[in-house]
């Protein structure tokens, strides 16, 4: 063989491997806001491992959690332009994008996870096409345990919050703190610990999961569950990063954000009775909420729906309209 003929043949075997190179050198990056042992973060963890795997080491996915690489506010918009491409998002913080983002922050209209996964189905195709206009793909959704709210002292009816500092970090809850006569105060889930101890914010309704990530009992002392909400996250990806995939692993991916989906339902359930239990042992009153804060939250959350409705239109009018006769 000439050294003509060899060098001809071991460039056209560095083509050939060229693609697999390049394949195997994909790499993602992930943010998420929540913390390492947040449910949420742990599910993600499992479908990325899922996903690598499957891959066979064409994609390896870094994950930034704990807001470490972009906040919550900044993450959409982060996808979306490439900065990295898949993310988790809280839906209900980008509500002021869409009407449609905040169906499930709606006070009352939620309360166990039956209902929980009966609104995300329904919700889900509204979810999908506002994501594809922006060149996003919605891989999974998974509710948060339900809200409950943390004070300092006992609350038996929302009147006891009037003129409050009231933490709020999407604008369903900004207007549930305007509409009891509270002060509306954001702070992400990172910041709740200081804000409550500089007195920045006294009272908040959120999961008893995100009590436990903040270490509740150095700020708070007393937690009511009520199933108040029970909001999702979304876990999707750029269109363009997945579409740029091999169509196998594209497949196993959808695949993988198939089992992330069940597997937060029961992550979820069994982190409402965890992590409850938890906030009691470190030291905190968990209250039963007496008739008169249910009757009160009912009370807000039919005048918030009906707003809701005029603001999210015929969409908006349907999937509530849907998801009622579902349930009833």
């Amino acid at each position: 063989m000439t050294l003509h003929r060899r060098a001809l043949m071991g460039a056209a075997g560095l083509a050939a491997m060229a693609p697999l190179a390049a394949r195997a050198q994909s790499r993602w990056q992930m943010a998420t806001a929540y913390a390492d042992g947040n449910l949420h973060t742990r599910n993600i963890r499992t479908f990325l491992q899922e996903i690598e795997q499957a891959s066979n080491g064409r994609l390896a996915v870094q994950l930034h959690s704990n807001g470490a690489l972009l906040k919550m506010t900044e993450i959409k918009r982060g996808v979306q332009t490439g900065q990295v491409q898949a993310g988790e998002i809280l839906l209900t913080a980008y509500a002021n994008e869409d009407p449609i983002f905040d169906a499930d922050a709606l006070p009352q209209l939620v309360t166990n996870f039956p209902q929980a996964k009966k609104l995300s189905d329904l919700q889900k195709p509204f979810i999908e096409a506002r994501f594809a206009r922006q060149g996003l793909t919605l891989l999974y959704m998974v509710p948060w345990p339900p809200a409950g709210l943390y004070a300092q002292q006992p609350v038996t009816s929302l009147e006891q919050l009037r003129g409050s500092r009231f933490r709020t970090y999407s604008p369903m809850t900004n207007r549930f703190a305007q509409l009891i006569g509270a002060q509306p105060t954001l702070v992400q889930s990172a910041e709740l610990a200081q804000a409550f101890a500089t007195g920045v914010v006294q009272a908040q309704v959120t999961s008893a999961a995100t009590g436990v990530d903040t270490q509740a009992w150095d700020y708070a002392r007393v937690f009511i569950p009520l199933g108040f909400t029970m909001t999702k996250n979304a876990v999707f990806v750029s269109r363009r990063a997945l579409e740029g995939l091999p169509r196998d692993l594209q497949d196993a991916i959808r695949a993988a954000a198939v089992r992330a989906e069940a597997r937060g339902y029961e992550l979820a359930e069994a982190a409402t009775r965890e992590t409850e239990a938890t906030l009691g042992q470190r030291g905190m009153q968990v209250l039963q909420a007496s008739q008169q804060l249910l009757d009160d939250c009912a009370r807000v959350g039919r005048t918030m729906a009906d707003e809701w409705v005029q603001r999210a239109g015929d969409d908006g009018k349907r999937l509530i309209d849907q998801y009622r006769a579902a349930i009833a």
